[in-house]
């Protein structure tokens, strides 16, 4: 088989859609969002030309998933990325959404165990057709979903510091990794206590 025709059987399965790299990109934006007039986003493009993927996109929506645990001994660390997950896609909703489509939210639970979150990671992408996650806390629940998001072309935004020493095309890694996280304490120490 040629690779012209491996690229086209991708292109024809959706695997690179120009409306799921928009959508990808706006969400990635979704921090510098609050920075943009009203209105500004509120831009719609024809969903039923461009949309190739069969992800949950109409003209006026797009579903996202947030995926914590909210039972659990996990619980009460990831309460705070709900809320504040919840709260940001409402801000970015009150401003038009992102690319003029409003965002909807399907939240599942975790459940402060990490096969569940492989299942319910699963559910997102497969039943659902989540145009990304929000989710996981800990390391150990990143690294159940990691094969289910690189299985079915997922996309995670993964909220917290992380060990490092992983990387993949369907993670956003928000936070630092450890190296970047002691810079600040070296540069204290330095400056502070001359070593």
């Amino acid at each position: 088989m040629s690779s012209d025709k491996i690229d086209a059987d991708k292109l024809s399965r959706g695997a690179h859609s120009p409306l799921r790299r928009k959508l990808l990109l706006g969400m990635a934006a979704l921090p510098a969002i609050g920075l943009l007039p009203r209105g500004a986003l509120a831009q719609a493009l024809p969903t039923d030309a461009v949309n190739t993927t069969k992800l949950a996109v109409t003209d006026s929506t797009v579903k996202v998933g947030i995926l914590h645990s909210t039972t659990g001994t996990m619980a009460i660390s990831e309460t705070g990325s709900v809320q504040a997950e919840k709260l940001a896609i409402a801000q970015i909703n009150e401003m038009g959404g992102v690319l003029g489509r409003k965002i909807e939210v399907i939240q599942e639970d975790g459940a402060s165990d990490w096969p569940t979150f492989a299942e319910k990671a699963r559910k997102l992408l497969v039943e659902d057709k989540v145009a990304a996650v929000f989710g996981c806390w800990t390391s150990a629940s990143r690294k159940a979903v990691l094969p289910v998001f690189e299985q079915y072309n997922g996309m995670l935004y993964y909220p917290t510091f992380y060990e490092g020493l992983e990387q993949s095309k369907n993670v956003i890694y928000t936070g630092q990794e450890a190296t970047q996280q002691i810079l600040a304490g070296l540069d204290w120490v330095t400056k502070e206590k001359g070593a």
